[in-house]
């Protein structure tokens, strides 16, 4: 069962990942240095040293307002398809329980995929829906959206791994429908034309 809690873990903040980068890194990296929650094995105890948690600050917070800005957010999103997946790999790498149960470079392999999978249907297929609908409005909505999605998926990989699996199932389903809805709507305007 605690392999599975491990795996779960590790979806859960590979997923995360996805959406910000910098905030499962940063929540893993606090929980690990102040808590007994997480154990990081080498290399990836280097993650709670000080001067990375620093670091991790930093850069979440020019995400975050980055993110926020019409245009810029663009060119952020194009820069993190490379940052995200590949937070998403060591993210899944160091979650301890899982590392002992699977190889390193699967798991670094398996956390890419998750985090880059969720990072694609972000930004080629929801934000873009979401710049369209509102003329650009809901973009920093659903970007706030985003970074508390990806801090409580954090938390709840690490408190409750089990509560991640219903968590992606839900949203994966609900950017299904969305994404189909708008779809058909497309498609009725299309036909009405």
């Amino acid at each position: 069962m605690e392999a599975a809690g491990g795996l779960l873990e590790a979806f859960g903040l590979a997923a995360s990942a996805g959406l910000n980068a910098y905030v499962p890194l940063l929540i893993v990296a606090v929980t690990a240095r102040f808590t007994n929650m997480i154990t990081l094995s080498a290399p990836w105890d280097v993650l709670s040293s000080g001067w990375v948690i620093a670091a991790l600050l930093i850069l979440g917070l020019i995400e975050f307002f980055a993110d926020k800005v019409p245009a810029v957010n663009h060119v952020n999103d194009i820069l993190q398809t490379l940052i995200r997946p590949t937070a998403g790999a060591i993210l899944f790498a160091a979650s301890s329980n899982v590392l002992s149960d699977i190889h390193p470079i699967v798991a670094m392999i398996a956390g890419l995929v998750v985090a880059g999978s969720v990072h694609v249907v972000k930004s080629a297929a929801v934000r873009p829906v979401v710049s369209a609908t509102t003329g650009g409005a809901g973009n920093v909505p659903v970007s706030i959206a985003e970074d508390v999605l990806a801090a409580g998926l954090s938390i709840l990989a690490i408190v409750i791994p089990i509560v991640v699996a219903a968590f992606i199932i839900l949203g994966t389903t609900f950017i299904i429908w969305f994404l189909w809805r708008k779809a058909n709507k497309i498609t009725r305007i299309a036909e009405d034309t």
